[in-house]
């Protein structure tokens, strides 16, 4: 592990690049970025750690190194575009950024950083939630909080784990609702139907305590992998993924 002193210069030298890089006479493309354009960045960068971690041989440590500095720069990068707005417009620098999840994270583990309180496991499950929601207390519906441009099968994931938690019967809910609702308007009948099956199988996954993301996402590379390997198979030469 690398030692507190070091981390935080190669940090500040990330930090003092990045202001150069939006300084006048440095780069004009770094320079023109906003919140905005800078999100399909962050999402893809986001993925490529995904698929480091998820590499067919393992772990790829050289390509996780490298897509999880990727990451780091966004992070960097929102920080310093952020911080060119005055606090009275909402604007912040990374110094507050990590300021914030310092305190957040002391703030959720109380078992660790508090004597006081106990660190047993099934006490600090059962305070997680309610620290969750104390920092949040304009949250107040069950589904508050779930990210709305989660992919499909996250998002449902994670919908069905906040009705289990508030002892809602949200499959329940599905099978009622489809046919009824302003909602459900914009599908048509197939669309409905598929999507109704589509969210069956998202709960069988949560009952084996499978992650169907994952689940789906390996499972197709694989496919992919094999089809590449053995053209023959699909009856002659393929393209590669992604052409």
């Amino acid at each position: 592990m690398s030692d507190s002193h070091s981390a935080g210069a190669a940090f500040e030298r990330l930090v003092d690049i990045m202001d150069t890089l939006r300084s006048p006479g440095g780069c004009p493309w770094d320079a023109e970025q906003t919140h905005e354009s800078l999100v399909r960045y962050l999402i893809e960068e986001a993925y490529e750690v995904v698929e480091a971690i998820e590499a067919p041989e393992g772990v790829n440590t050289d390509l996780l190194r490298e897509e999880l500095g990727d990451v780091l720069l966004q992070v960097v990068f929102h920080s310093r575009v952020a911080a060119e707005r005055s606090a009275e417009l909402g604007g912040f620098d990374i110094i507050a950024v990590i300021n914030h999840l310092c305190d957040k994270l002391e703030r959720r583990h109380p078992h660790v950083f508090d004597e006081s309180v106990s660190s047993d496991i099934r006490d600090v499950n059962a305070r997680w939630d309610e620290l969750k929601k104390a920092e949040k207390p304009e949250r107040t519906g069950v589904f508050d909080g779930i990210p709305p441009h989660l992919p499909a099968l996250a998002y449902t994931e994670k919908a069905l784990s906040k009705s289990s938690k508030a002892s809602i019967d949200l499959p329940g809910f599905a099978q009622r609702h489809t046919q009824q609702t302003p909602e459900t308007d914009a599908l048509t009948t197939a669309q409905t139907q598929w999507a109704a099956r589509a969210f069956e199988l998202v709960i069988e996954a949560r009952e084996l305590g499978i992650d169907p993301e994952q689940a789906l996402r390996v499972f197709t590379r694989a496919s992919m992998v094999f089809a590449e390997n053995n053209e023959s198979a699909c009856g002659g030469k393929t393209e590669k993924a992604g052409a």
